[in-house]
């Protein structure tokens, strides 16, 4: 990941390129070419993800009180390639495409969110739990099925998952029971964390991504101090 400047970016109807990386549409599938370095270990990332959608959605959510900030699950359910020359691996299955955007630092609204996306039949569940920077609690539980029909769920009650090296706060939801368990932290950041739960839905044992964000970590002094040594920037 490599923040870059005006310069570096060109846009088309279809196309989206930074750098040496781009996304485009090509036929009925999302491609994105990735071309980089990886920090803060110097190594060539080459290769490419395609994303074919099995079920898209039309409107995006308000996050915040005041809307200035917006979700869109795009693509809640999906096929996804990825073929990487560099490193060499190759590996396909079901995945998912979202997007956010607003009018203001993220920071600036909100303290902190859990997030997870799992996969029941042939439908997608999603639950987006926020704390708003006043420390009002936001929460979306959503069911998306095939057809790209949304539908509210029942969320399961929160419950803690273990820390991270960095000790940022995660939770997931789960069905009274046992709790939801981690099964893999993919990325671990002073900030932000990815992970592999598993987890029970409606009775059922679900296997999710998750994600936990804490912006009052991004926002301290220290982390902005380091980002730069994880995302190099290029005017």
């Amino acid at each position: 990941m490599t923040e870059r400047g005006r310069r570096w970016l060109q846009r088309s109807r279809d196309t989206f390129r930074v750098g040496p990386s781009s996304m485009s549409i090509t036929g009925d599938a999302l491609t994105i070419e990735i071309d980089e370095v990886s920090m803060p270990i110097p190594a060539r990332i080459r290769g490419r993800v395609r994303l074919t959608p099995s079920a898209t959605t039309e409107t995006p959510f308000q996050l915040d009180a005041a809307g200035r900030h917006l979700w869109h699950p795009i693509a809640p359910i999906a096929h996804v390639e990825a073929d990487f020359d560099k490193p060499g691996m190759r590996f396909s299955g079901h995945g998912y495409l979202d997007t956010n955007w607003g009018s203001e630092p993220l920071e600036a609204s909100f303290r902190s969110w859990n997030w997870s996306r799992g996969r029941i039949d042939d439908k997608a569940v999603i639950f987006y739990d926020s704390i708003r920077r006043d420390g009002s609690i936001a929460g979306l539980a959503l069911s998306i099925g095939s057809d790209g029909q949304v539908a509210s769920t029942e969320a399961p009650p929160m419950s803690d998952l273990p820390g991270t090296l960095w000790r940022v706060p995660r939770a997931a939801r789960s069905d009274l029971g046992p709790p939801a368990r981690l099964v893999r932290t993919l990325e671990d950041t002073p900030f932000y964390t990815r992970s592999v739960i598993d987890a029970s839905i409606g009775g059922q044992r679900v296997t999710s991504v998750h994600e936990s964000l804490s912006l009052d970590r991004f926002s301290s002094s220290i982390v902005q101090w380091m980002l730069p040594f994880r995302m190099p920037r290029r005017g």
